[in-house]
This record gives structure tokens, C-alpha cells and sequence, in this order.
């Protein structure tokens, strides 16, 4: 193979991340379709002429498994003390206050530089759990898909993976009947979420673009609203996303009123399998976490968002000894970075322990950074229900140039950039971001920013005035 004509894209890359670890002189092949056609290391000085040559190390871009877009608006806005306890649900009654007053236009705006700076950051495809339906009134759209579109739009503009989550919020607690007045927004049905499903993928649908399905949370959603979920989203495999166990009196009210905590409840009548991503999950006992792991469902950990809303600390160490399948979200996006959240979750495990290296430890790796490099990826593909699990043939194509010149990175020798890209900050940067084999980020950016930072700050503005 010494110059390549067929219709794929060619590409050499020093090293790159393969199999969990660092492969010396890749040929990278992209398929016309946009996935991996071929990976192949330690590449001969004459297969190495055709390819275009990429200036640093490759790793897989990452999935965002869990985002609140909206919420990058009130980033840096909740962090004064109000009157009284200050915690998960002081700051909620904060975010409804934004929440009822984004318009279309606004979350559009918000978003799109969101998702700009997640594609910069590393992130190739993002999980949007989404639950603005209706007008800021609580009023229906009379165009249903007037908040879903505004978000499709914002992924497209910039090119990142979008995995829409169209989100089943029904009441305020576990023994309510409906939803609160601020909450009234949030309000849909099953049948309204399944419509705006089809309806996606119908206008949007792609290979960048493709739907699940969440469930806010046991205290929004009764049984029998989950058990036709549950059964929608089977039928379709789809993946399912459902907040849990993230507060200690979220737990506390589901032994009151159901009699179980709340993921003890989900394994005893949910039927969970590996289609079931569980958000947060912070409040797990170990019969549950291995639960959890004999059910081949997933935990989607958000870090910094945890840490920012005072809501505890996941075992990490106990689920990476089950081999416990796991993703990473940046949530709130109070960071859009996922060095930051992949080395705050160690540092948590570390803090609580009293240990180093829990993460390699737990998981009989060498590397921490690489143990948790690999979770991340591979549990990704389970959040937005795509082959997203890094560079292998079949899977999507996207990849992240190292810019090795970033100062965390300076003299670091090549079998410790894994270590260093997570655990040495600032941030190490990405020179340029492929998604589906296309460069959608060029010397650290994405090409639109200025139109889009000037966007984000018109809407910030009105919403702050």
C-alpha cells in the first residue's frame, strides 16, 4: 500500500490511542460512511506516503453522556449564599427561574456555543437530556418540536453528534398528582415524548443525529408511565436515561412512600438491562451497584456538577472492581472539560480513602488516567446508543489531535500523555476535532465562534438584564 485511490479517507498519526493503549505510526482509515474502515499500527516508511499526516498524537473523541443545555446559561450564577441551608434544592428554585424564561431563539443561541465549546474541549457527541416542552407560559408549542429543533439546529451548526433524550416529566414528587406552576414547562406524556421521538428523527435524523429517551426521575414518573416507556423504548432500542439517587432526600422520600431507595426499586420493577443509563446513582449501597452491573445497565457520573451542587461522593472504587459499566456528563456545565471531570472523580475517590490511584487500583490497570480514559469511552456508546467506543473498525470516526505543545504536555514522554492530559492543568488542548471523519475544529476552534459568542451573549444579556 504505497498510495491509496479508493473512496476512503487516509490518515497517519505518529501515535494513537488503540485498544486502550498508545500504538506507535497509525494508518487511520475513514470509511465513506464516516466510520473506521481500518486501524492499523506500525505502519512501513511506504505505507505511510499517502495518508494525510496529522501533526500530533490521536485519541477517540469522547460522548458527553449527560447534558442540560440550557443550563450553561446560569454557569457561574448560582455561587452566592442565599437565606437559610443552601444546597441541591435551593439552587433547583434558581434554575427554574432561568428555565421558565429561554426562549427558542435564546436556547439556540445558548446551546450552539455550548456545544462549540464541548467539540473543542474533546466531546464528539453529546447526550441532551431534555425537558423544556412547552412555551415559557407552560403553554404546548403550536409547533411541538419548537425547543427539541432549536436544539438539532445548535448541534448542527457546529457538527458535534447529538443524542436527543426527550424527557418524561409528569409530576412534582413522589406522592403528587401533577406538576407544580413552575414546573408546568416540564409537562408531557408518553405519547407526547414518543410523537416528538419519530418526529426528530423524521426532520432531523442522521448520522449525527438519532433520539433516546428519558425519564426525569422515580419521583416524576409513576409505574405506569415507565412501564410504557419502557416497552416504547425496547421496542425501538433505544437507549433510556433516568436521574436517580442523586440526593439524599430524593432517597429518604423513596423509602417513605415506596418502601425501597430508589435504585433497589428500579431493579426490583424496572427490568432494567443495558439499554438503562443511571444518572448520577451517588447514593448506592454495594448490593446495588452490583445490581446494577448483573443488569448490564450503565452510570453516568457528572463530577464536577455533584461536587458544585453538594450532592456526595459515588463509589467509584467499590464499581470499578464489579467491572461496572460507566460514562461521564458535564451536566450543568459549570466545566465543559472532560480532563476536569475524569481527574475530580479520582480526586474524590482519593480524598475519601485516604488513597492514590484508586481508579488503577480498583481495576488492576497501571494507569489511573487510562483506567479512566477507557470507562469513559467505552461507556459512552451506551449513552447515546451508537458505536462511539474509540478507534476500531465500525465504530464512528471521531478523533482528537493532541496539540503537544500545550504546557501541560511540554517534554512529557509518549507512553505518559494519557497521565498528563488528565492529571496535569490547565488543560491540555486539541488542535483540530474530527466527527464521522470531517474536521469540525481547526487550530483549537471551531471556524463560526465569534458569530456564535456574539450570539451567546445578546441572549445572555436579555435573560440577565
Amino acid at each position: 500500500m504505497t498510495c491509496m485511490t479508493d473512496s476512503s479517507t487516509h490518515y497517519f498519526a505518529p501515535i494513537a490511542w488503540v485498544n486502550g493503549t498508545w500504538a506507535k505510526d497509525a494508518l487511520l482509515e475513514v470509511a465513506s460512511n464516516g466510520t473506521w474502515a481500518n486501524i492499523q499500527a506500525n505502519a512501513s516508511r511506504d505505507q505511510q506516503c499517502g495518508p494525510t499526516r496529522l501533526n500530533g498524537p490521536v485519541i477517540p473523541g469522547l460522548v458527553n453522556a449527560h447534558s442540560h443545555a440550557f443550563q450553561r446559561a446560569i454557569a457561574g450564577m448560582t455561587e452566592r449564599a442565599g437565606k437559610g441551608q443552601d444546597n441541591f434544592w435551593s439552587w433547583r428554585d434558581r434554575m427554574y427561574s432561568a428555565a421558565n424564561r429561554i426562549t427558542p431563539r435564546q436556547l439556540e443561541a445558548i446551546a450552539a456555543l455550548l456545544y462549540a465549546e464541548l467539540l473543542q474541549a474533546g466531546y464528539t457527541q453529546v447526550c441532551e437530556f431534555h425537558y423544556l416542552h412547552n412555551d415559557t407560559q407552560g403553554k404546548p408549542y403550536a409547533n411541538p418540536l419548537e425547543m427539541s429543533g432549536a436544539l438539532v439546529r445548535a448541534a448542527q451548526r457546529v457538527g458535534i453528534g447529538i443524542t436527543l433524550l426527550p424527557t418524561l416529566y409528569m409530576r412534582s414528587g413522589f406522592a403528587a398528582s401533577g406538576l407544580r406552576d413552575d414546573q408546568q414547562r416540564f409537562s408531557s406524556t408518553p405519547d407526547f415524548i414518543f410523537r416528538l421521538c419519530e418526529n426528530i428523527e423524521k426532520q432531523f435524523g442522521g448520522r449525527l443525529v438519532n433520539t433516546g429517551l428519558a425519564l426525569h426521575s422515580l419521583r416524576a414518573v409513576g409505574q405506569g408511565a415507565m412501564q410504557e416507556a419502557t416497552s416504547h423504548v425496547q421496542a425501538h432500542a433505544m437507549p433510556i436515561h433516568i436521574h436517580v439517587a442523586e440526593q439524599t432526600g430524593e432517597v429518604g422520600d423513596c423509602v417513605d412512600l415506596l418502601g425501597q431507595r430508589p435504585v433497589e426499586w428500579l431493579l426490583s420493577h424496572a427490568h432494567i438491562d443495558a439499554g438503562w443509563n443511571l444518572v448520577h446513582a451517588t447514593h448506592t449501597t454495594p448490593s446495588e451497584l452490583q445490581g446494577i452491573k448483573a443488569s448490564g445497565a450503565a452510570i453516568v457520573l457528572c463530577p464536577t456538577t455533584e461536587a458544585n451542587l453538594g450532592d456526595g461522593v459515588f463509589n467509584l472504587s467499590a464499581y470499578a472492581k464489579l467491572q461496572g459499566n460507566w460514562s461521564i456528563g458535564s451536566d450543568s456545565h459549570i466545566t465543559r472539560s472532560w480532563q476536569e471531570e475524569l481527574r475530580l472523580l479520582e480526586y474524590s475517590q482519593r480524598l475519601s480513602l485516604q488513597q492514590r490511584n484508586v481508579m488503577a487500583a480498583a481495576s488492576g490497570e497501571i494507569s489511573t488516567a487510562a483506567a479512566l480514559f477507557n470507562a469513559a469511552l467505552a461507556g459512552g456508546s451506551a449513552a447515546c446508543g451508537q458505536a462511539m467506543a474509540g478507534l476500531a473498525a465500525g465504530n464512528r470516526a471521531d478523533f482528537l489531535v493532541v496539540d503537544t505543545a500545550s504546557p501541560a504536555l511540554l517534554g512529557v514522554p509518549h507512553d505518559r500523555l494519557m497521565d498528563a492530559l488528565i492529571f496535569s492543568s490547565p488543560d491540555a488542548q486539541f488542535t483540530d476535532v474530527y466527527v464521522a471523519g470531517k474536521p469540525v475544529v481547526r487550530g483549537a476552534q471551531v471556524e463560526n465562534w465569534q458569530h456564535l459568542a456574539t450570539d451567546f451573549s445578546n441572549a445572555m444579556r436579555v435573560l440577565w438584564a
